[in-house]
């Protein structure tokens, strides 16, 4: 990728790095019998579902308006689950949907006979909460204590209500197989009467499957025992895995303030605005050409966002030389739950949308404007 080529501010996928995560995605789907697919929440840049459905021919929505960009850029209808659905949105989510998970016993009683209502089949599951997790930021924890997702093996009823097919859980994120290990464990000594009645059980994502180092192979055994004991078909949504390092946040340094001994380089992007996992999860960006600061770093450098939230900020790089107004900072894994939590708070622009293509062009599929700005208020 030629950095130099992009104009800034801009998200920018690689197609090439795109297509090496779903054929090793693929590979894990054909050798273990099963069906993965994308999971809208982490990656919805919809330029590049021609390319996914290559490779995946399905997708999870957790909204209307996801179902309906499923059905139309996916060309295929969406695996549904939402903690809850409006009655007034209901028929027109189910014209969308081949599959829905219903979050409690009391929403699936409220809606099941709709379903049969559809005009094409619709396959109902039940999401369940293992009330396990290894995730470590609450915020992220569908575990956490008194979560609202999922029925509890204590509040499930004594058997499978009748037209319920599939078992669904997600208690994941970013983990590896020997996690999923664990709460298969956990799943099958609380669930295990329920699963043998399943026609189908979705695992949710969080399996970061195209992380370096990832062990495949015991994923894959793992999946293939699973579907031989219960008799079921496995599904998977990974968000992370499919985007995982697969392109950047081109951004530029506007200006750089001091004050009491701290450098700041403003930027032309915003931390709370186009990166909020930054801060919410929180976790620290790399950055190209630079790194954490140590004892003899000489050239540190706080990054500061456009906008005027205070805390829009991340604690100073190490950049080995001095920054200079009008040079480019590159964000590297920057395509993955970025794009699909962006704002405009603050009236700060919104990043172009670009594909880096395998044919080494720069195709840009969307420029911001101020009319996207005011049509999101009144």
């Amino acid at each position: 990728m030629n950095y130099k080529e992009i104009p800034s501010p801009a998200f920018v996928l690689d197609e090439k790095l795109l297509r090496k995560n779903l054929e090793l995605i693929n590979n894990v789907q054909q050798e273990a019998g099963i069906e993965i697919i994308l999971a809208f929440k982490g990656f919805a840049m919809w330029s590049a579902f021609p390319i996914v459905r290559e490779y995946l021919k399905g997708a999870t929505a957790s909204s209307l308006y996801e179902a309906r960009l499923c059905f139309e850029e996916m060309k295929t209808r969406a695996h549904l689950y939402s903690p809850v659905y409006l009655d007034h949105e209901f028929d027109e989510l189910m014209s969308y949907s081949s599959h829905i998970v219903f979050n409690s016993v009391k929403q699936f009683e409220k809606y099941s006979q709709r379903t049969k209502t559809a005009g094409h089949k619709i396959s109902c599951g039940i999401r369940v909460n293992p009330e396990y997790s290894d995730v470590g930021t609450d915020l992220y924890n569908p575990s956490a204590p008194g979560s609202r997702l999922g029925v509890g093996s204590d509040e499930m009823p004594d058997e499978l209500p009748e037209g319920i097919e599939g078992i669904h859980f997600h208690v994941l994120c970013e983990s590896d197989s020997f996690s999923l290990e664990k709460v298969l464990k956990i799943l099958e000594n609380k669930y295990s009467k329920y699963l043998h009645r399943a026609k189908w059980v979705n695992m949710g994502g969080g399996h970061l499957m195209t992380r370096e180092g990832y062990n495949h192979q015991h994923l894959i055994k793992l999946l293939k025992d699973f579907r031989k004991k219960y008799d079921v078909k496995v599904i998977l949504e990974p968000g992370s895995a499919i985007a995982w390092e697969t392109g950047v946040l081109v951004s530029t340094v506007q200006d750089i303030v001091e004050h009491k001994g701290v450098k700041t380089a403003i930027l032309d992007v915003s931390f709370t605005a186009h990166m909020p996992d930054t801060l919410e999860m929180p976790y620290r960006p790399k950055i190209i050409g630079a790194q954490d600061p140590s004892e003899e770093s000489r050239y540190l450098y706080r990054l500061g966002g456009g906008s005027c939230l205070a805390g829009d900020f991340m604690e100073a790089y190490d950049f080995g030389r001095e920054l200079q107004i009008g040079e480019q900072i590159i964000f590297l894994d920057m395509i993955h739950y970025t794009m699909v939590k962006t704002t405009m708070f603050n009236g700060v622009n919104h990043p172009a949308i670009a594909i880096w293509t395998k044919d080494e062009q720069l195709n840009i599929v969307r420029k911001f404007r101020y009319e996207d700005f005011k049509n999101r208020l009144s």
